[in-house]
C-alpha cells in the first residue's frame, strides 16, 4: 500500500512539474500555444506544425521517464494527445496560420531564385509534408508549366548554380573554364541537384551579359 502511493506521488511529479523536471502535462491548450508560437515565427505545412507538436509532447515524454514516472502512465497521457494535435492543426488551418498552398508556392519561388531546380524544389515540398498533387499544381502556377515558361526557370536557376560555382559565364578571368575535366565536373554538381543536361549546358555556354540578364528577369518575376 505504501508502496503503491509512493509510486503515485513519483508519477505525480514527474508529470505535473512537481519535480520540476517533465513540466505540466501537455493538452490541448499548452499545444494551441506552442503552435502558436511556432507560426509566429516560422511558415510551415499541416504536415510540418503536426510533427512540431508531436517532438514537444515526446520531449515531455522523455523528461517525464527520466523523473521516474512509469512508462504505462506516461502512454497513457500521451495517447489521447494525436487527437488533440489533430484539432490544433485543423484549427490553425481554419484561421489560415497554415495554408500548404501559399507556402509551397512561396518555398518554390524562394528557392527557384536561389539556384534550386525544379525537381529539388519538388523533393523539398514533398519533405515537409505537402501533397504530391498539389505540388505539382504549384510548382505549374509558380514556376511555369513544363514548356517555355518553365524551361526559362528553369535556365534561370541553372545560371544561379553555376555563378555560385563560378562556373561557364560566371567564371573568373583567365580561369580555363572550358577544361573538359572542369566541365564534367560542373555538369556532374548540376546533375546531382536536379538540371537536365540541355539545361546546365545551355547554362554553361551562355555569353556573360545575357546571363545576367536572364538571372535578374527570373529574380523579378
Amino acid at each position: 500500500m505504501i508502496e503503491r502511493a509512493t509510486q503515485g506521488a513519483t508519477t505525480r511529479d514527474a508529470m505535473t512539474g512537481g519535480g520540476r523536471v517533465a513540466g505540466p502535462v501537455p493538452d490541448r491548450a499548452s499545444l494551441r500555444a506552442a503552435a502558436l508560437a511556432h507560426l509566429a515565427r516560422f511558415g510551415t505545412t499541416r504536415a510540418g506544425l503536426a510533427q512540431v507538436l508531436e517532438r514537444s509532447v515526446q520531449r515531455w515524454a522523455r523528461r517525464a521517464a527520466e523523473a521516474g514516472a512509469p512508462a504505462d502512465d506516461v502512454a497513457a497521457r500521451v495517447g489521447p494527445l494525436g487527437r488533440a494535435i489533430a484539432q490544433v492543426v485543423d484549427e490553425m488551418v481554419a484561421l489560415g496560420a497554415v495554408d500548404d498552398a501559399a507556402f509551397a508556392g512561396s518555398r518554390a519561388r524562394s528557392l527557384t531564385r536561389t539556384g534550386r531546380s525544379r525537381r529539388a524544389v519538388q523533393a523539398h515540398l514533398a519533405a515537409r509534408g505537402v501533397e504530391a498533387e498539389l505540388v505539382g499544381s504549384v510548382l505549374d502556377e509558380t514556376l511555369g508549366a513544363r514548356g517555355q515558361e518553365g524551361a526559362e526557370m528553369e535556365l534561370g536557376a541553372a545560371l544561379v548554380f553555376a555563378r555560385r560555382r563560378r562556373a561557364g559565364p560566371f567564371a573568373p578571368p583567365g580561369a580555363d573554364d572550358d577544361g573538359a575535366v572542369r566541365r564534367r565536373k560542373v555538369l556532374e554538381a548540376m546533375a546531382r541537384a536536379g538540371f537536365g543536361r540541355a539545361t546546365a549546358e545551355a547554362a554553361l555556354d551562355m555569353d556573360p551579359a545575357e546571363a545576367e540578364d536572364r538571372i535578374i528577369r527570373m529574380k523579378t518575376t
